[in-house]
């Protein structure tokens, strides 16, 4: 027998006893590992929603089937009533999104203080400001009877849902406070915050004061280009019906803002943005229409796609709603009692944003009365905050804010809104909508709508398509309500655009309505629908109907496909000229500006000269911040104008630069240098995904650094500014906060062939099976079935809603 000697024993010894460390240890991060996920697994159980089962609830009138696919969607049966389908919408609703709920609801009432600190006491104080939640009170009594039994039994479902035991969101948990019942008016506020994010027409007031101060009286038009007189416009002259020249209003007596006015009228904006609530280039929306004419199929084919922040839960629900009459799916918003987006059995709609000029600043005069009220912001870890409002004739003063109260630091200037009047029925319409068996029930829902203005799409199963732009569109006595304005009495709203001659079109000849929130109506239009800079560029709207018109008749639901996920852009076409033309200063950027010869301008993941171009244009676009700051940031047609015409706005003094040229050398530079630290020296592996990530964030722990890895998702995505895929890289970080928040297509030959999909998915907190489960479909172009047949669902969950006893 072998012996070992003392040394090798020893060896022998150690190796055993580390041998056993390792195991033990290993052991050890087992059971830590089992103990992790027993925890998720639990907390996951005392957050996740019962999803099968019957439960007995009072509200309702009768039982109620709510089947989840295998995505989470809700397909909702009542059998009853339609109220007891709504109930279980506002149930389902507060199941699967009540931290957005809740959220959404403080938001508007500016209540978020309360629960998140004094860091939010600006955003408090902006909202109170507005007033908001005072709007929507002023709503409620205006709705129709329906409308209102409608929001009782989304309220009692809603409230029925709260009730359920040991099943709070997270975010409930950690911020350590239980939310409130469920009102009426909460399923109105969150719509007057959407009207604020698609109506935003105060900001362009503030920055052309801006501009008009700093570069003379055709500075607007330099920082703000309009519409291209080339550009295509939703409705031709032929499908207005009408001849002749506009009917103008005369010149408005123009006033100037000192800089403290402006900077104090800023500090809403800025609070505006830090909720996400901001307008940046290329935001927007496609929607589109196709009519038998031009289809495979012979009936018409619908698309649509709202452009919006992009946040975590996603903003949309999908939800298939069913009852006695009431037969819709499609794109619920949670806290609204209807299906926003989508379709019924018989007709379709899609919307995109008109952004009508809807809102006004008045410079009031110092005689001017003004009524003023206390609002108490209740802050969490700290003394209450008493703001005072002030309100003129026209509505709230917005100059306050800056100075944190009512002390004049200089004009008086106050806002008058559409969304803020008091009697705004657009619940009826969304409602009415859900309810439309053809134009003409479309067309009456319509009428009730008044803000944000929205492009409205139509088909039928019968084969008609059309289009409405309806909402309250002022007709003012002077001026175009492009700058802030005297409020003396002088320059007041005389009334509304009438409802009939809002721009709209049925069954129009060429078979095709394309909206990319461009300029709606040609300059024979006889009223004031919006200047000349309020519509997006026209590049959206050239490249659909471009691609939509290459195939003038068989197109099928694929081809919408194809259209809505182009990734093609349309502007570098016309800036190619002048990039590749650029001197370069320096080896890397020779280099980086190589790689684009030859580029077919398509922005996808694996594209290196897509990165290159994004980070260039960047570049460009702030060309403007040394004449209005550091906020300012012009559009890819402001860049466009200024490098053909050697515009003003290509100088910049303090930097060195004497023209566009220097400009276009200086930004190349500083882009590949920006390129270079953040993916390595060479440019050939700068591949678009590595910086181009959609940025799905929480919008209370999004920046929260414990909190964001669990709470935000991020992931890469194609497209870029002005694609119709709109995917526009946000200066400095390159990450997507915007774009096609949802997506529809509806085939009117067989509706439940039809296809939708959300951008995140339908759980609302990072625990949910479905948190995220469309991500990964929404990159990469694919849909979910838009169906309302059981053998479309995939795997179900069943939960039966009964009546009470």
């Amino acid at each position: 027998m072998r012996t070992l000697g003392r040394g090798q024993a020893g060896q022998t010894r150690t190796r055993s006893w580390g041998a056993r460390l390792a195991r033990g240890l290993l052991w050890l991060v087992l059971l830590l590992a089992l103990a992790l996920a027993g925890a998720a697994l639990w907390l996951r159980g005392t957050v996740t929603p019962r999803t099968t089962g019957q439960l007995s609830l009072s509200g309702l009138s009768g039982p109620v089937t709510v089947t989840r696919d295998q995505w989470g969607v809700p397909h909702i049966r009542a059998e009853k009533s339609d109220e007891d389908a709504v109930f279980a919408l506002g149930y389902v609703h507060w199941q699967d999104r009540a931290w957005q709920m809740d959220f959404q609801r403080r938001v508007a009432q500016g209540r978020l203080s309360e629960v998140l600190g004094e860091a939010a006491l600006d955003q408090d104080r902006f909202l109170r400001t507005w007033g908001f939640q005072r709007a929507a009170q002023s709503a409620l009594p205006a709705l129709s009877e329906r409308s209102r039994r409608m929001i009782r039994a989304y309220t009692a479902g809603v409230n029925a849902a709260m009730r359920e035991k040991g099943k709070q969101a997270l975010e409930f948990r950690i911020l350590g406070y239980t939310p409130e019942g469920w009102t009426d008016v909460d399923s109105i506020s969150w719509s007057k915050l959407m009207a604020f994010d698609l109506g935003g027409n105060w900001e362009e007031e503030v920055l052309g004061t801006r501009a008009v101060k700093r570069l003379g009286a055709g500075g607007p038009a330099e920082v703000m280009p309009p519409y291209p007189a080339s550009g295509p416009t939703i409705l031709s002259e032929d499908e207005l019906g009408r001849e002749g020249p506009p009917a103008r209003s005369g010149p408005a007596a123009r006033t100037t803002l000192p800089e403290s006015t402006v900077r104090a009228i800023t500090a809403h904006l800025n609070a505006a943005r830090s909720l996400g609530l901001e307008r940046v280039p290329g935001k927007g929306s496609n929607d589109w229409v196709v009519g038998g004419a031009r289809t495979a199929s012979g009936k018409p084919l619908l698309a649509d796609d709202p452009h919006l922040g992009l946040t975590a839960p996603m903003l949309w629900y999908l939800a298939d709603l069913q009852g006695p009459a009431l037969k819709v799916i499609g794109a619920s918003i949670p806290g609204l009692p209807s299906i926003v987006i989508g379709r019924n059995d018989r007709v379709a709609w899609g919307v995109t944003n008109v952004n009508p000029d809807v809102q006004d600043l008045y410079v009031e005069p110092p005689s001017a009365p003004l009524k003023s009220r206390t609002e108490v912001i209740r802050v969490k870890g700290a003394p209450d905050v008493k703001l005072t409002v002030r309100e003129s004739a026209h509505g709230p003063v917005v100059s306050d804010l800056g100075s944190g109260g009512a002390a004049d630091v200089g004009p008086r200037v106050a806002l008058k809104w559409t969304a803020l009047a008091p009697g705004d029925t657009t619940l009826d319409a969304f409602l009415g909508l859900n309810y439309a068996r053809d134009w003409a029930g479309f067309k009456a829902a319509l009428k009730s709508y008044v803000a944000p203005s929205q492009s409205f799409v139509y088909a039928d199963v019968d084969g008609n398509t059309g289009y409405y732009a309806p909402g309250r569109v002022p007709v003012r006595a002077r001026g175009d309500g492009s700058l802030p304005v005297p409020g003396d009495g002088q320059n007041e709203w005389t009334g509304f655009i009438p409802f009939d001659q809002l721009p709209h079109t049925f069954n129009p000849a060429d078979a095709l309505v394309v909206t990319a929130n461009n300029r709606v109506v040609p300059p024979a239009y006889p009223f004031h629908l919006g200047n000349d800079r309020n519509w997006a560029e026209p590049d959206r709207a050239a490249r659909i109907t471009g691609l939509l018109s290459a195939k003038p008749t068989g197109l099928t639901l694929d081809d919408m496909k194809r259209v809505q996920l182009d990734t093609v852009s349309p502007v570098w076409p016309q800036l190619r000229e002048f990039m590749l033309g650029a001197a370069p200063a320096d080896d890397l950027s020779r280099r980086a500006q190589s790689l684009l010869r030859g580029w077919d301008g398509n922005e996808t993941v694996d594209s290196v000269p897509a990165t290159i171009f994004e980070a260039w244009l960047m570049g460009l676009q702030n060309m403007a911040r040394d004449e209005l700051g550091d906020a300012a940031t012009v559009n890819s047609l402001a860049v466009l104008n200024q490098l053909r015409t050697g515009g003003e706005l290509c100088h910049d003094e303090t930097a060195g630069v004497p023209d566009c040229a220097a400009l276009l050398t200086r930004t190349l530079s500083a882009a590949t240098a920006d390129l270079r630290a953040r993916l390595g020296d060479d440019p050939a592996a700068w591949t678009y995904g590595k910086v181009h990530q959609v940025a799905s964030d929480h919008r209370a722990f999004g920046k929260v650094k414990a909190l964001a890895p669990l709470f935000n998702h991020r992931a890469p995505t194609p497209g870029g500014t002005n694609t119709v895929n709109v995917a526009r890289p946000e200066a400095g970080t390159f990450r997507q906060t915007h774009g096609p928040s949802y997506r529809q297509i509806v085939d009117l030959a067989s509706p439940d062939r039809s296809v939708y999909i959300g951008s995140l998915g339908q759980g609302g907190g990072p625990l949910s099976p479905h948190a995220t489960d469309q991500q990964d479909k929404w990159i990469a172009g694919e849909y979910l079935p838009m169906s309302t047949r059981p053998e479309d669902w995939g795997r179900v969950r069943v939960m039966t809603l009964t009546p009470a006893p």
